[in-house]
C-alpha cells in the first residue's frame, strides 16, 4: 500500500463545541467559523480571495469510524444505507467535504460561512470550487 498519512494543514475555530451543536450540513448555517492555517502551509493560500467559494476538507476526529450502515440523518423511520451512499460523518475515514463562502482572509486565518465542523477539527485540505468541473454535465 502507498503511504496514506494525512497531515493537517490547519484547525477550525467554530461556534459548534459539541456534536449536537453543529448542523447536519454546512449549508444549513450562516454561522461564521475561522480556519487557522499552520504557518508552514500559509504560502498555499496565495490566490484565494474574499468572496470565493471553496471546499474545506476536514478530518472529523470525533466521528465513529466503526459504523458502516446507518439511517439517513439518524431518522430510524428512513431506510438504512451504507455510509458511502450517505453524507454521514460516521465512516471508515471521517473526511468531510463542505462548500463554504470565504468571507475574509487575513494572513493565515480564513473566515468562512457555512462550515459544520466542530471547534478544534483538523483541516486536511482546501480546494477552490469550479463551476466548470464541479457541476455534473458541464465540460
Amino acid at each position: 500500500m502507498p503511504d496514506t498519512r494525512i497531515v493537517p494543514v490547519g484547525v477550525v475555530s467554530s461556534p459548534f463545541k459539541e456534536r449536537g451543536d453543529a448542523p447536519r450540513q454546512g449549508r444549513l448555517t450562516d454561522e461564521l467559523s475561522k480556519i487557522t492555517i499552520f504557518p508552514e502551509f500559509a504560502d498555499a493560500l496565495l490566490g484565494l480571495s474574499a468572496g470565493d467559494d471553496i471546499f474545506i476538507f476536514c478530518w472529523f476526529d470525533r466521528a465513529d469510524r466503526s459504523i458502516l450502515q446507518t439511517h439517513i440523518g439518524g431518522d430510524e423511520s428512513r431506510p438504512i444505507k451504507g455510509v458511502f451512499a450517505l453524507r454521514s460523518p460516521v465512516r471508515p475515514n471521517p473526511i468531510s467535504l463542505t462548500l463554504v463562502k470565504l468571507v475574509q482572509i487575513e494572513r493565515n486565518i480564513l473566515t468562512v460561512k457555512g462550515l459544520e465542523a466542530l471547534d478544534g477539527t483538523p483541516v486536511v485540505d482546501i480546494k477552490p470550487y469550479s463551476e466548470q468541473f464541479d457541476i455534473p454535465g458541464k465540460e
